[in-house]
């Protein structure tokens, strides 16, 4: 079977609370843990009420306190936002209380809008610097060379397993020049998924690891009925056509007519923007990712499952590991 990992935003629920989200998110990694979920990733969002994953690392610190075995990480940490060394110290942490646990998914993008970008102290130039940041990160999370002036502690010698995310042709050919793993965001952005995972495979020079491994992140509903996945589905459907139309906020309640809630047109731009993605009973889904994965031929595939109701989510994801091992 395809190894299968979860991304987890720590949605908050319309109606609930950040505290709701991080007691959520801790269960849902236990949960995906005895599933056997290889991987729990989190991301950096910032100034979103609908996301409490904005401290990523600290979040990744409570998930591997309370699971044992899965792996646990970032999908991914926006490394424009930060300094190479303090990243390098913070997962460098990590590894050294979570040995063998820890991964690290860089992105180029700010996670968050300009005025937000201008409150972390983001330099607009540092996504320039993009390529440099993660050689030096890469460097700081290696072994030090004898005498060298700036080492990260904890973080040297810890060799964190560091994956480049993207959902343009930039990462892959950053990945593919650097011989690091790539994860595609095809769960929100699928349109240049073809092309860059052809660039990467083709391109891919031995580096720091020696062969090619490309993560395809789908989106998955399932279900016991095909009427209720659908009905789950329509709770990413509103926050992606509230961000899109500039009122983002927590992750609305599902509801019995999409249509009827949402404009046509951002309704259009939510289906293409989640159209990877595998909805139904476990039979739907396990059709639905098989296309994906005859299609694409991802080595591991990563699911968002943004749903509003907890235990639904928990199912949801249990559904679709009976799915996947009933592909073999």
């Amino acid at each position: 079977m395809i190894p299968a990992s979860v991304l987890d935003l720590s949605p908050v629920p319309e109606g609930g609370t950040t505290a709701d989200a991080l007691h959520n998110t801790l269960d849902l990694a236990r949960h995906a843990e005895a599933l056997g979920y290889r991987r729990y990733w989190l991301a950096e969002h910032h100034n979103m009420a609908g996301i409490a994953s904005a401290a990523t690392s600290v979040v990744i610190g409570q998930v591997a306190a309370a699971t044992s075995t899965i792996r646990v990480g970032a999908g991914g940490i926006m490394l424009p936002n930060h300094s190479p060394l303090v990243i390098a110290e913070q997962f460098g942490t990590l590894a050294t209380l979570f040995p063998d646990r820890i991964d690290l998914g860089l992105g180029r993008a700010p996670g968050s809008d300009q005025m937000t970008a201008m409150a972390l102290r983001r330099n607009h130039a540092s996504g320039d610097r993009f390529p440099e940041d993660v050689v030096e990160l890469i460097g700081f999370l290696g072994d030090s060379a004898e005498k060298q002036p700036v080492r990260a502690v904890p973080g040297e010698g810890t060799h964190v397993p560091v994956w480049i995310l993207g959902s343009s042709l930039f990462g892959a050919q950053l990945a593919a020049h650097l011989g690091l793993p790539y994860a595609f965001a095809s769960h929100f952005a699928p349109d240049a998924l073809e092309q860059a995972a052809q660039i990467y495979r083709e391109r891919f020079q031995p580096g720091v690891t020696q062969a090619p491994c490309f993560m395809l992140a789908a989106n998955v509903w399932a279900a016991d009925t095909e009427a209720e996945a659908k009905r789950l589905r329509t709770s990413q459907q509103q926050a992606f056509a509230n961000l899109r139309s500039g009122n983002p906020g927590k992750l609305p309640r599902p509801v019995d007519d999409i249509g009827a809630v949402l404009d046509p047109r951002y309704l259009a731009m939510a289906d293409h923007a989640l159209s990877l993605s595998a909805t139904g009973t476990r039979a739907q889904v396990a059709e639905g990712l098989s296309q994906l994965l005859a299609r694409y031929r991802p080595d591991e595939l990563i699911l968002s499952s943004a749903i509003h109701d907890p235990e639904a989510r928990r199912h949801s994801y249990a559904l679709a590991m009976q799915a996947l091992q009933d592909l073999g």
